[in-house]
């Protein structure tokens, strides 16, 4: 499995009988004992709640309770065999789960894969199972099933749906068959038709990986001329003292993003100094990259990347 089957856990399904908004607050503010406390009470009154139950799911699989979590869906979908969605977290559960054990991984391959092409069966326009069933294809060994062929096709599923998904399910499928050229073609039109964040960071990602910084830090700027986020410029920063390649542009826009941090941005602090440390050791200004990793070591005493890269400035 991969990143993608470390999916957003578990959309929340809205019901009348009990306190929703309160759930969704206890959800949003990672309260999920709290919440797991209010629908077991919940059920106590109504055992036979479905959408209750589900939730309760959601609350397990949230705390990682994986067994829970799966006894409660299986409970779900023994009553409510019909819904798309409950198919689908079902699966999400066994994803995780798999990834967390890999002695389990292929105990559950078959029951995952029956939950999520159930889930596109039963709901035709359900993106995220189409998704799930792209990245369980190129994962899986062809031993056990895995197949490009199958998860093609679900990318061609996709892009009926949605141009933007389809293209980058295909860029990935092909990302990961090293294909280059494809992935790349795929990317591009990610970003020509969609221009959204997750667009450019795909196809920069690609360009990173395949050691194409360059076509990186362009592609970097034109996101951050799109959409002005702090994280474009960490990144530009980064790739310019990866491969040490335009590094006063790197050195500008790691100051800009050390200057306009915010506590939610992307990339900490410390990683912006330390990247700022290396290419001040590359222009061998030693006072300068000293300062830098200080900054970085005070945030990350243990950084084992601080501490070696301290080690390069010092036998400067």
């Amino acid at each position: 499995m991969s990143k993608i089957l470390i999916f957003i856990l578990l959309p929340i399904i809205s019901f009348s009988q009990v306190n929703i908004a309160e759930v969704e607050v206890l959800f949003q503010n990672k309260q999920y004992e709290k919440a797991e406390m209010l629908l077991l009470n919940y059920l106590k009154n109504a055992p036979n709640n479905i959408q209750a139950k589900a939730l309760l799911g959601d609350a397990y699989a949230y705390q990682k309770q994986w067994d829970k979590a799966i006894d409660t869906y299986e409970n779900v979908l023994e009553k409510e065999t019909k819904n798309a969605q409950y198919f689908y977290n079902y699966g999400m559960v066994l994803g995780m789960l798999a990834m967390e054990n890999k002695l389990k991984a292929m105990m559950y391959v078959n029951d995952i894969k029956m939950a999520f092409i159930t889930a596109s069966e039963l709901d035709k326009t359900h993106i995220d199972t189409r998704w799930a069933l792209v990245h369980l294809y190129m994962k899986l060994p062809g031993i056990v099933g895995g197949s490009m062929t199958k998860a093609l096709q679900y990318a061609e599923e996709l892009e009926e749906l949605s141009k933007v998904d389809g293209y980058l399910a295909k860029g990935f499928v092909y990302e990961y068959d090293d294909a280059f050229l494809q992935a790349e073609t795929y990317y591009k039109k990610a970003v020509q038709v969609g221009r959204s964040k997750t667009c450019y960071l795909a196809l920069f990602n690609l360009y990173e990986v395949n050691n194409k910084p360059d076509k990186a830090i362009e592609t970097l700027e034109e996101a951050q001329q799109k959409h002005h986020q702090n994280i474009f410029q960490y990144q530009i920063g980064k790739v310019a003292a990866k491969f040490q390649i335009q590094l006063e542009k790197g050195k500008r826009n790691l100051t800009a993003y050390l200057e306009n941090f915010k506590s939610d941005d992307e990339a900490p602090e410390s990683w912006a100094h330390y990247r700022l440390a290396q290419i001040y050791r590359y222009q061998s200004n030693k006072s300068l990259a000293l300062n830098h990793i200080h900054l970085g070591l005070k945030a990350l005493p243990n950084q084992p990347e601080f501490k070696d890269e301290k080690n390069e400035i010092l036998g400067m």
